[in-house]
C-alpha cells in the first residue's frame, strides 16, 4: 500500500479520529501516488492511523477507515448495511408515504466524498472525490446487494461535482477524459417519487444535486402547519418543494419564483402533479432581488431558500452582506404578523454567521422579530461527531410583527 507521512504532530486530529488530511499536513508521501489512488496515512514515525482516497487540493487525503482492513466490494456493502440501518430505525426507509430520502450523506456516514438519494426503485448516486468517482462501478454493486428489491436503478450522476481540476486519465482519442452521466445499473424513464404523501418530478439527468433538495423534507412539513388561509411567496423555488407543502396547507395563494426557466417548469409540473387545476398557485422566471422590488406586500408567509452564496470562506464577506441584503427586502415586503421561513446552505456560513446577517437585516428594518424555530439538516443527513463542518443547513423560523 502507498504511504502518506505526516509531519511531526500532524497526527492529532486523526487520532480524534477526523476524516480529512489536510495537504499542509504532509511531510513526504510515496511516488508514483495518483489522484483517486487508497493511501495508507503514517505518522511522522511510520505508525498507521488511517485509509483512504488521495486528492491533489486542501483536503489531500478522506479517510475512509482508522482499521487496517481491505477497501474492497465487503467493505462497500457493511457501509451500505450501516447506512440503511440507520434510515430504518428512524423510520425514513419502508415507509410506505415517503420512497425519498438520502442513503449516504458522505462524512456522515464515514463514506467521505459520497452521496446517494433514493427516489422510489431508483438510486442516485453522485461522487465528490475522484476515489469515490473510480470505485462507482463497484460501489454500485454493493448498493444492489444491500437494498434488495427496494432499488432496481442506480444513475451516476457527478458530473459536477468532481473537482475542477481532477486528473482523470485519458480517454481512447488521447482528449482528457469527461465524467458521463447515465445508469450504472438498470434503466427507467419513471421519474416521480413519493414524499409525505406529495408527488414530485426529480430531474436527476439535469437537475442540480441530485435531481431533488432532500435536506428540507421536514423543513418542508413544518410550513405546511403554518400556511393555512396565508398568501404564500416561495423565492429560489427550484422544483416548488415548499409550493405544494404550503398548498396541501391550506394557503390561500401561492407564488414561486426562480431565475430559472427550466425551474419554473418543473415547480408547474409538480404542482399539477399534486393539485391538478388549481388556481392558487402561480409562477415566476424572474430573478429574486428583482422580484422583491417590485413585489407589494401582500405576502403574509415568506421562503427565502437560496443557493449557496459562499462555496469558499474567501466568499464569507460577500455572502453575508448577501443574506442581510436579502432578508432586509423580505423583511421591508412582508405583512404585519407575517412568518419569514429563511434559510443558509453555504457550509462555511455557520449558525451564528448566518443568525447575524439576519439579525442585521431584521434591525434595519426596523421591524420587531422575534424567533419562533431554528432549523437544521433532518436526520438522514447525519452529522458525523469527529467532523462539525457536516453541519451546512441552517435555517430560521420569524414571526415579524
Amino acid at each position: 500500500m502507498k504511504q502518506i507521512y505526516l509531519k511531526k504532530g500532524k497526527e492529532e486530529s486523526m487520532k480524534r479520529f477526523h476524516p480529512w488530511v489536510f495537504s499542509g499536513a504532509i511531510y513526504n508521501m510515496d511516488e508514483n501516488i495518483e489522484e483517486g489512488d487508497i493511501v495508507d496515512v503514517v505518522s511522522y514515525h511510520g505508525d498507521y492511523i488511517g485509509r483512504g482516497h488521495y486528492q491533489i487540493g486542501s483536503i489531500a487525503v478522506r479517510i475512509l477507515t482508522f482499521s487496517d482492513e481491505p477497501i474492497d466490494g465487503d467493505f462497500w456493502y457493511s457501509r451500505l448495511a450501516v447506512a440503511l440501518r440507520m434510515r430504518q430505525s428512524i423510520g425514513i426507509a419502508d415507509n410506505p408515504q415517503n420512497n425519498t430520502y438520502r442513503l449516504v450523506h458522505g462524512e456522515g456516514d464515514n463514506l467521505p466524498g459520497l452521496v446517494i438519494d433514493c427516489y422510489g426503485n431508483t438510486a442516485v448516486m453522485q461522487a465528490h472525490s475522484v476515489g469515490m468517482h473510480l470505485s462507482r462501478k463497484e460501489i454500485a454493486e454493493a448498493l444492489v446487494s444491500v437494498m434488495g428489491e427496494r432499488i432496481e436503478h442506480v444513475y451516476y450522476k457527478s458530473d459536477t461535482t468532481l473537482p475542477f481540476k481532477a486528473s482523470l486519465g485519458l480517454d481512447s482519442q488521447g482528449d482528457i477524459e469527461r465524467v458521463k452521466s447515465g445508469f450504472l445499473y438498470g434503466y427507467t424513464k419513471e421519474d416521480v417519487a413519493l414524499e409525505n404523501g406529495l408527488k414530485f418530478h426529480v430531474d436527476w439527468l439535469r437537475g442540480q444535486k441530485t435531481g431533488f433538495f432532500v435536506d428540507q423534507r421536514e423543513n418542508r412539513s413544518l410550513l405546511e402547519k403554518y400556511a393555512r388561509g396565508k398568501k404564500v411567496l416561495n423565492m429560489f423555488c427550484y422544483t416548488g418543494g415548499f409550493s405544494f407543502y404550503a398548498m396541501r396547507g391550506g394557503a390561500e395563494i401561492v407564488h414561486s419564483v426562480d431565475s430559472s426557466a427550466k425551474a419554473i417548469d418543473l415547480t408547474t409540473e409538480n404542482v399539477e402533479l399534486n393539485f391538478p387545476g388549481d388556481k392558487r398557485h402561480q409562477a415566476f422566471c424572474e430573478d429574486a432581488f428583482s422580484y422583491l422590488d417590485h413585489a407589494g406586500k401582500n405576502y403574509d408567509l415568506i421562503i427565502l431558500d437560496p443557493p449557496a452564496f459562499a462555496k469558499h470562506r474567501s466568499a464569507l464577506h460577500n455572502a453575508l452582506k448577501g443574506y442581510t441584503r436579502l432578508n432586509a427586502k423580505a423583511f421591508e415586503k412582508i405583512q404585519p404578523g407575517g412568518i419569514l421561513f429563511t434559510f443558509s446552505c453555504s457550509q462555511v456560513v455557520t449558525k451564528d454567521n448566518f443568525r447575524n446577517a439576519v439579525f442585521t437585516a431584521a434591525a434595519l428594518s426596523g421591524r420587531k422579530v422575534r424567533i419562533m424555530h431554528q432549523l437544521h439538516q433532518p436526520a438522514d443527513h447525519p452529522i458525523n461527531i469527529y467532523h462539525p463542518e457536516g453541519e451546512y443547513l441552517k435555517g430560521l423560523v420569524l414571526y415579524v410583527e
